[in-house]
Parts: structure tokens; sequence; C-alpha cells
């Protein structure tokens, strides 16, 4: 069997960790990256294909007659053409849960530097304004205690889930929203936990029912001093109703680890919005898609990318999606 890894960069960081996949075929080729138009010449004549984002359309399926497995390296599947995969009969698998900690722990650490900011106060520190001051500390914002306030989890699945558990461990309150478009019985109406919100965050799939989540109209139902947490999919929110938002002083801050277009284009509102510097620029964190990258969860990754290959290899089911 010979395979190729289409995008190994950001799991490996430029490092060798494929000894295990390997071990496994008789050649692997690795590349760094793989633009689209690139994806059939590098895939040709491979049995197997790795890939974390980089994507595999119904044409190029259609062009690659000797593809038998695809193991994408992450949770979210959205890279590939599944129906097509399956009527091919191309076996797809993916990693569920590997980064569910590294995540979690993202997520109140965005929530801490909007509620605390220990990096503004550090540099403050630093460029000498405690030293010069009149008084035994200062502030540069005020500061919101966790315990007590509410925290609504869109979306409770492992990570969700993890994230409430913080949440509660804080002394916060927490309520399971309903996600649109999901049945799930035990949740509390959308509206209604919007209403109750101090601090939402958002771990729901990216469906169409969930496409631009965070709307006008959503951030109209939430307090004026709310924080919106996005660690989950870009697309769920509306990055120019988010800007309107911010600017009329109706939101108190939103903290993101994903744009719906990555990397973002210098058209991206959110980013354009904040180029010129506004007042409310403070009470917007952005961070480049990390929550899943710690290097434990990489390399949880990879060992379970390698056991998905292994069991594809002897005939077992293991994490299929098609």
């Amino acid at each position: 069997m010979h395979a190729a890894i289409l995008d190994a960069f950001t799991t490996d960081q430029g490092s060798d960790c494929w000894s295990g996949i390997r071990s496994l075929i008789d050649a692997l080729e690795v590349h760094p990256r793989t633009p689209l138009t690139d994806t059939v010449a590098r895939s040709a004549g491979r049995q197997i294909l790795l890939t974390n984002k980089a994507r595999i359309t119904a044409e190029h399926l259609a062009a690659l007659p000797d593809l038998r497995y695809i193991g994408v390296m992450a949770t979210g599947t959205n890279v590939i053409d599944l129906a097509e995969a399956k009527a091919r009969g191309v076996v797809v698998t993916n990693v569920p849960g590997y980064s569910t900690a590294s995540v979690a722990q993202l997520v109140w650490s965005l929530v801490l530097h909007l509620t605390t900011d220990v990096a503004g106060h550090d540099a403050e520190v630093k460029a000498g304004r405690w030293a010069a001051g009149p008084d035994f500390c200062f502030f540069r914002q005020p500061l919101i205690e966790l315990a007590g306030k509410t925290l609504v989890v869109i979306g409770s699945g492992e990570i969700g889930r993890a994230t409430a558990r913080i949440g509660e461990a804080f002394g916060m309150r927490v309520v399971a929203a309903a996600v649109p478009g999901s049945s799930t019985p035990g949740r509390t109406p959308l509206a209604e936990a919007l209403a109750q919100a101090d601090i939402i965050t958002l771990h729901c799939p990216l469906t169409p029912a969930t496409t631009g989540l965070v709307s006008r109209e959503f951030l109209a139902a939430l307090k004026p001093s709310a924080l919106v947490i996005n660690t989950g999919r870009g697309p769920l929110i509306d990055n120019q109703a988010l800007v309107e938002a911010l600017a009329a002083g109706r939101l108190g801050g939103v903290a993101l680890d994903v744009l719906p277009v990555e990397p973002p284009p210098s058209s991206d509102p959110l980013l354009t919005a904040l180029a010129a510097k506004p007042a409310w620029a403070r009470r917007v964190a952005i961070t480049p898609h990390i929550a899943w990258g710690t290097v434990e969860a990489r390399a949880r990754l990879v060992h379970e990318v390698e056991l998905n290959l292994a069991a594809f290899l002897n005939g077992i089911e293991r994490n299929r999606v098609a």
C-alpha cells in the first residue's frame, strides 16, 4: 500500500512523527501543504490518503481510481465529499475526541482574557505604569468574577461537556441550550437561554441550521454585557453582525479561535473593522485556530490516525464515517 499525507505541517510542525504510519505501509509521501490544484497529481496511484484540511472533492475522487482509504486527521469531515467516497467504496475515518481537553482549556483562557486581562495588565506593568502610579494597584478595565454568572453552552458533545464542567468548578450556573436543527431532549430553548447568558460558548456542529447562528437577532437577545466565545466553527458567526453589535455597545466582548475563512482574507469584516483600532477592539480577542493543537493533543491525533489505518488494513471498522 502506498500513501500520501496532503497537509502534514499543521500536525507535525515540521518534525517527523510519522514512523508509525510508515511501519504499516510500503511507502509514504509527506507534503506539508497541498494546493487544491495539486491534489490529484500528489494522490495519483495512492491507495491511502491522509488529510487534515486539504479538501478531497467528488472530482478528485473520480480521478483517483486506486484510492481505497482516506484518513481525516481531524474530527470534522466536511473537507471530504462523503457521499461520493461511499459511492466509490472509499473508506473514510476521522479522529473524534483527541483535542477535548485542549479545546476546553483554550475556551477558559479566552474567557479569562476577557474577564481579567492578565496579558494587558502585565504589559502595563512592564511599561512602567504601576511604578509611576500613585496607588498600590490599578485596573485597565472592570474585572469580572465568574462565580454566580450563567454560562450557556451551545452544543453539548464531549468538548461542550468538558467546558461546562470547568464552568461549574468556577461556581458558574451552566445552561445547556438547544441547538437549531437538533432534537436532543432536555435542552433549554435557545431564546430562553440567551436571555440568561453572561457567557455563551459555541460547540455545535456546522450545519445548514447553525450556519450564521450568531446573527443580529441572536445578538439582540443577549445582555449588553454578555461575552461570546467561539472555538467551534467560524461560519457559526455572522461577523458583520458581530461588528455592528460591538460598535453599538450591545456586546460585552467576543473571543474567537476560528473565523469563517481560514486563513482569513483581508476583506473579513471583523478584521477590517479592527484594523481601524476602534475603542471596542480591547473587547475582542482572536487566536489563529490553535485550540486543537497542544503538543499532547497532536500526539494523540497521530496515534489515533495510526490506529485507524491499522484497523482498516486489518479489515476492522474503527471511527468510520463513510
